[in-house]
C-alpha cells in the first residue's frame, strides 16, 4: 500500500509516518522514497507505537518495547511483573477472564511452590 492508504488506515499524518520510520519506530519502506510500499506490519507497528504513547510511555522507551520480543513489563507488586505482548495493549479484549486465570496461577506460585510443581503427584 501507498502512505496515503496508510496514513488512511492508522490515523496519523504522512509526517508523523516518516518522522516514526526516522527514529527507528518503524521500519523503511520496500521499494525506496519515490515508490515506498508499505505493509500490514507496519500497520501493526504504528498501532503498537499509539498504544504504547497513549499508555504514557516515553519514546525512549517505546523504541526498547518495539524491539522487544518477550513484551511489555507492567508490575503489580514488590517481585510480581505482569508482561503483555505490546500487540495486546489496548486491544479492548475482557479481562475479567484474564483475571480468573492470573488469580489461579498466582495463587499456585505463591503457595504451592516453584510453577510446574503438581501436588497431586505426591
Amino acid at each position: 500500500m501507498r502512505i496515503r492508504e496508510l496514513v488512511k488506515q492508522t490515523g496519523i499524518t504522512e509526517r508523523q509516518v516518516r518522522y516514526l520510520i526516522s527514529e527507528g519506530f518503524l521500519a523503511a519502506p520496500a521499494g525506496g522514497r519515490a515508490n515506498a510500499e508499505y505493509g500490514d506490519d507496519h500497520v501493526h507497528a504504528i498501532r503498537r507505537y499509539l498504544r504504547l504513547k497513549e499508555l504514557g510511555f516515553p519514546p525512549a522507551a517505546i523504541r526498547l518495547l518495539l524491539g522487544s520480543r518477550e513484551g511489555v513489563p507492567l508490575p503489580l507488586a514488590d517481585g510480581i511483573t505482569l508482561v503483555v505482548a505490546a500487540d495486546r495493549l489496548g486491544s479492548g479484549d475482557p479481562v475479567e477472564p484474564l483475571l480468573a486465570t492470573a488469580r489461579t496461577i498466582l495463587t499456585k506460585a505463591l503457595h504451592s511452590g516453584a510453577p510446574g510443581d503438581d501436588d497431586s503427584n505426591d
